[in-house]
């Protein structure tokens, strides 16, 4: 409420605009539908190290289960941990080890090159011997989440959160 009202107030002015906003917001069906609160974790955090360059360490995730688009169900979100420019790439459920790491090596590497650092979460994909094989072929280092605890990879987490707020609005 406080960014809408902040956004309003330098373009028009009028004596309740901040009362009249938040009503708004609070009658906003699509606004209460997708956003929420976000409060601290408690505990304490362990940030991975701060990468050297664009593109030198990423991390990767699915959005899985989403409506039929062009016959995809399925986005590859891949985000560069320094810069947080990401990729979203959209496939067709089912995909393999194999399909995945076509994609990637099109739509990433070929614009990027090869990471020294993944982070990833445990999906199948991540942790098949395949996908362990072409990465260490080219020097990188594949590193997972904890298990039960997907926070451990967060940046790409808030960014899968952001973007399925996006698309939930439409």
């Amino acid at each position: 409420m406080d960014n809408t009202y902040r956004r309003l107030v330098g373009l028009f002015y009028w004596k309740g605009l901040k009362e009249d906003v938040v009503n708004y917001i609070r009658q906003c069906e699509v606004c209460q539908r997708n956003k929420s609160d976000f409060a601290a974790s408690p505990g304490l955090l362990q940030p991975l190290q701060i990468p050297s360059s664009a593109w030198s360490t990423i991390s990767m995730d699915f959005i899985e289960g989403l409506p039929k688009s062009k016959g995809k169900t399925t986005i590859m979100v891949v985000v560069d941990r320094l810069t947080k420019y990401a990729h979203f790439i959209a496939l067709t459920h089912p995909y393999t080890a194999v399909s995945v790491a076509q994609v990637f090596l099109d739509q990433v590497y070929r614009l990027h090159g090869m990471p020294k650092n993944v982070v990833s979460d445990r999906d199948p994909i991540f942790i098949s011997r395949f996908w362990q094989d072409l990465f260490s072929m080219q020097g990188a280092v594949l590193s997972t989440s904890t298990a039960y605890h997907p926070q451990s990879d967060g940046q790409t987490e808030v960014v899968n959160r952001t973007l399925e707020t996006y698309l939930r609005c439409f």
